[in-house]
């Protein structure tokens, strides 16, 4: 399963490691990403999906219903 978050789109970033000696090498930035279950009032059934951590913050601000509705319109949510 890819590294991305459904909501948001957030995905893995990539840059670089810094020595002291000011030596570069590759690495990966990983999303902050968890697995949780959500209940649509609308459809009265519970989604699971794979969300970051700030996109939680999202949802319980504005609610489900709009984040989702927000996701498909982007094209993150089928």
């Amino acid at each position: 399963m890819s590294r991305v978050c459904q909501l948001t789109g957030k995905r893995v970033m990539v840059g670089n490691n810094v020595s002291h000696s000011n030596q570069k090498t590759k690495r990966k930035f990983y999303p902050n990403l968890v697995k949780k279950r959500f209940y649509l009032p609308e459809e009265k059934e519970f989604i699971t999906l794979r969300v970051s951590t700030s996109a939680l913050r999202t949802i319980n601000k504005n609610g489900i219903t709009a984040c989702v509705k927000e996701a498909k319109a982007k094209g993150y949510l089928k």
